[in-house]
C-alpha cells in the first residue's frame, strides 16, 4: 500500500515536470528560442507552445521591448586639444531573436563598448567649439555609426542622445569671461544704435521745424506784401482823388492831403524811442490854418450832401401833386 502511494506521487512529480517541459507560454514583449540538442531551430513567439520532450529545449529569453543603455563617462581629447567629459544613452531593440542571441555573447557590454568607442572617434574630429554646440549633429552621426554595426546582430538603435558635456574648469572659466565680453560688447552696439537713432530723429525734428519756420516766414512776408500792395492802391486812389479834386480847381482837397501827410509825420516823430524832445515847428499857424480848411472841406460835404438828401425827399412829392393835377411846391 505504501509502495503504491509512492509510486503515484512519483509519477505525479514526473508527470508535472514533463508538462512543464513541454508546454512553454512566451509572454507579451518577449521572444524565445528552441535548441534541438543544442542546435538552435526556432524562435517562439508570445503564447502558448508543445516542445517535443527530451529532445528541444529552451536556448535564450531574448528581451524585444526598446531597451535604454547607459554610456559610461569617458574623457575625450577634440581636435584642438581640449580635454572633455563626455556620457550617454542609447535606445535600442532586438529585431532578430535568434541573431541577437547566437552572434554576440554579452549584448548590452558589446553595445556599450562600441558606442565609447564611437563616441570618442566623432568628438575627437571636432572642435571645443563644435562640440558645445552642435550635439544634434554629434547624435546623428553616432547613430548612423552605430546602427550599421549592430545590424548583423539584429539590433536597431534608434536613438542616441549625448547626455553631459564637461569641459575642464579653466575653459568654463573662460568661456564665461568670452561670453560676459560679448555681452558687453552687445550692449555697446545696442546703446550706440539708439543713441544713432535718437541723434537723427532729433536732426530730423530740426529739419522739420526749420522748413516750418521759413514756410511761415515766407507766408508772413506774402502777407505783408499784400497789406501793402493793398495799402499802396489805397494810397494811389486818395491821391488820383486829390488830384482830381485840384484838376477841378478845388483847394481844400490838397490842404486836406498836405495836412494828412504832415500830422502823420509829426507823429511818427513823437513816437520816435531815441526822441527825448519834440520841437514844435515855428509853422503851427498854417498847420492850423490848413486844418481850419479842412474843416471848410468837411462842412462843405455836409452841406451838399444835405442839399441832395432834401431833393431826393421832394421828388416823390412833386410826382404825387403832378398825378393829382396840383401846383408843385417849390423849396426854398
Amino acid at each position: 500500500m505504501n509502495f503504491s502511494l509512492i509510486f503515484f506521487v512519483m509519477f505525479a512529480v514526473f508527470a508535472l515536470i514533463f508538462l512543464f517541459s513541454v508546454i512553454k507560454i512566451v509572454p507579451q514583449g518577449r521572444e524565445f528560442t528552441v535548441e534541438r540538442f543544442g542546435k538552435y531551430t526556432k524562435t517562439l513567439t508570445p503564447g502558448i507552445h508543445i516542445l517535443t520532450p527530451f529532445v528541444e529545449r529552451i536556448g535564450r529569453r531574448m528581451n524585444m521591448m526598446e531597451q535604454v543603455l547607459d554610456v559610461p563617462t569617458q574623457e575625450v581629447i577634440t581636435r584642438d586639444n581640449a580635454m572633455v567629459k563626455v556620457d550617454g544613452i542609447v535606445f535600442i531593440q532586438v529585431m532578430d531573436a535568434a541573431k541577437a542571441a547566437y552572434r554576440v555573447d554579452d549584448l548590452t557590454y558589446a553595445i556599450a563598448q562600441l558606442c565609447m568607442t564611437n563616441l570618442r572617434t566623432v568628438v575627437g574630429s571636432m572642435e571645443l567649439d563644435e562640440v558645445l554646440s552642435q550635439r544634434d549633429s554629434i547624435n546623428t552621426r553616432l547613430l548612423h555609426v552605430i546602427d550599421a554595426a549592430t545590424e548583423p546582430w539584429g539590433i536597431k538603435a534608434n536613438r542616441i542622445e549625448i547626455k553631459d558635456l564637461t569641459p575642464p574648469v579653466d575653459i568654463t572659466n573662460a568661456m564665461a569671461r568670452q561670453m560676459k565680453a560679448e555681452r558687453e560688447r552687445r550692449a555697446v552696439i545696442t546703446e550706440a544704435d539708439g543713441e544713432k537713432q535718437a541723434a537723427i530723429a532729433r536732426a530730423e525734428g530740426a529739419k522739420q521745424a526749420a522748413i516750418l519756420e521759413a514756410e511761415g516766414r515766407k507766408e508772413a512776408a506774402f502777407r505783408d506784401a499784400e497789406a501793402r500792395e493793398r495799402e499802396a492802391e489805397a494810397e494811389a486812389k486818395a491821391t488820383a482823388m486829390v488830384s482830381e479834386a485840384i484838376a477841378r480847381g478845388d483847394v481844400n482837397a490838397i490842404n486836406y492831403f498836405v495836412a494828412q501827410k504832415y500830422v502823420e509825420a509829426f507823429a511818427e516823430l513823437a513816437r520816435s524811442p531815441q526822441q527825448k524832445t519834440v520841437i514844435v515847428p515855428s509853422e503851427m499857424g498854417a498847420l492850423v490854418g490848413t486844418i481850419a480848411g479842412v474843416g471848410e472841406l468837411v462842412g462843405l460835404a455836409k452841406e451838399q450832401q444835405q442839399v441832395r438828401t432834401e431833393a431826393r425827399q421832394a421828388a416823390p412829392r412833386a410826382a404825387a401833386s403832378r398825378r393829382a393835377g396840383g401846383a408843385v411846391p417849390t423849396t426854398e
